[in-house]
């Protein structure tokens, strides 16, 4: 499995709006081929900084499939309104899983 990390910098006060739309994200992520998993995590010390953790059967399913899709473009259009900056995005590998 591969996850994709997106650190995600939102303008202020709008966390609450945010946090819907990606509430209502969640439907196309769990009918995006290969996607397993999702998240999102909100900075603690940096309250406008997010992390959308999804996982990803295969890199392919997030790079080819899901960002080629009507899905990326209902993800973005709920959700890019509230971006401060473009998000960054990273692919991992767990390599240790401890418990």
């Amino acid at each position: 499995m591969i996850y994709e990390i997106a650190e995600i910098t939102i303008q202020p006060d709008a966390h609450s709006a945010f946090e819907a739309a990606v509430d209502q994200a969640v439907s196309i992520f769990k009918a995006a081929k290969g996607c397993v998993s999702m998240r999102l995590d909100r900075g603690i010390e940096s309250g406008n900084t997010y992390h959308l953790v999804v996982g990803w059967a295969t890199l392919e399913n997030h790079t080819v499939d899901f960002r080629g899709s009507q899905g990326f473009q209902d993800w973005r259009a709920l959700v890019g309104q509230y971006f401060a900056q473009p998000p960054k995005v990273e692919h991992f590998s767990t390599v240790v899983a401890g418990f």
